[in-house]
């Protein structure tokens, strides 16, 4: 052995210290580091009303789900008990036609949600899309794709689901149908945004000059760098759905009888509400209930992938 490699073993670790960094700090500095999604993940968990949120819409969504499987009662079942107050036997009261209200709450509660989540769906599915060609095409038909979106977004939302809705018979799929034919802008809008930064990345590049096409270049690399903004995007679509679908049910362009929809309790509750007020308490407060915690997950989410967001 040499001189030198004899020197060489001399040296060990203990010889060496971290410069500018605390002790108790450099354990922290050598731990491994996570990846982006659990980070979000980490602080997204930290968010105590996003978490409550979330947990509500669990609840809900069980209670829609198992309600109308194991109650006696059926929703469109008439008891003979008519306008009764919330009791151990009927834990919301009836209605006017001697329905069970809790049944019927957790029925409505499952349509709201279906239309919500599919209306949403055909939103990201079209917004995406267009939004995504839009932004990698660039020049002439980005121009005009971006044109028509505006031009159909200048017409005020609700008065173009309202004429849809008067023109077409009433029912679940006329709803989902008016309420996604101009709901996709702002989802297209977003995603173009996004795809504007992103589509001259170096990565993105090297995938063109290797000869990948425009689906390819979507489906690989730029809606997976966009995904947290549609995720966003997607999480406060859905309450915005469900209250336009609350409200169109309120004024009678809803679903039709014998379905329960909270929008169609609510109307029905309004005109008993000095009589029997709960019939009109109880879907007015599991629309907001809703609405506040898809809202809740949707700012934390934001929170989460820009820390520079949060207060």
């Amino acid at each position: 052995m040499t001189q030198s490699d004899q020197q060489f073993e001399k040296i060990n670790r203990n010889l060496f210290k971290v410069v500018g960094v605390r002790e108790s700090e450099s354990e922290k500095l050598a731990e491994k580091s996570i990846s982006f999604w659990k980070e979000v993940l980490l602080r997204f968990s930290q968010n105590k009303v996003a978490i409550i949120g979330l947990l509500l819409l669990l609840i809900i969504a069980v209670m829609a789900i198992v309600v109308p499987m194991t109650s006696p009662y059926n929703y469109r079942e008439q008891l003979g008990i008519y306008n009764a107050a919330p009791s151990a036997a009927h834990w919301f009261g009836t209605d006017d036609l001697g329905r069970d209200m809790f049944v019927r709450v957790w029925e409505g509660a499952r349509l709201s949600l279906f239309i919500g989540l599919t209306a949403a769906i055909i939103d990201l599915i079209i917004g995406v899309l267009w939004g995504s060609i839009a932004g990698l095409s660039g020049g002439r038909v980005d121009n005009i794709m971006m044109r028509i979106a505006d031009v159909l977004y200048a017409v005020p939302y609700l008065l173009v689901v309202i004429i849809l809705l008067v023109v077409m018979d009433k029912g679940i799929l006329p709803m989902i149908i008016a309420l996604s034919i101009t709901g996709w802008i702002n989802m297209a809008r977003i995603v173009r945004g996004e795809v504007l930064s992103i589509k001259n990345q170096e990565y993105v590049l090297a995938a063109r000059t290797l000869g990948a096409n425009t689906w390819h270049l979507i489906k690989k690399h730029l809606i997976p760098n966009a995904f947290g903004a549609i995720l966003v995007t997607m999480t406060l679509t859905i309450p915005t759905a469900i209250f336009t679908e609350s409200f169109l049910s309120y004024l009678g362009l809803g679903v039709p009888h014998p379905h329960a929809s909270w929008g169609t309790m609510a109307a029905e509750g309004n005109k008993a509400l000095t009589s029997a007020p709960w019939r009109l308490f109880f879907p007015a407060f599991f629309i907001s209930l809703t609405i506040f915690a898809f809202n809740a997950v949707g700012d934390g989410l934001r929170d989460a992938l820009d820390p520079k967001l949060r207060k």
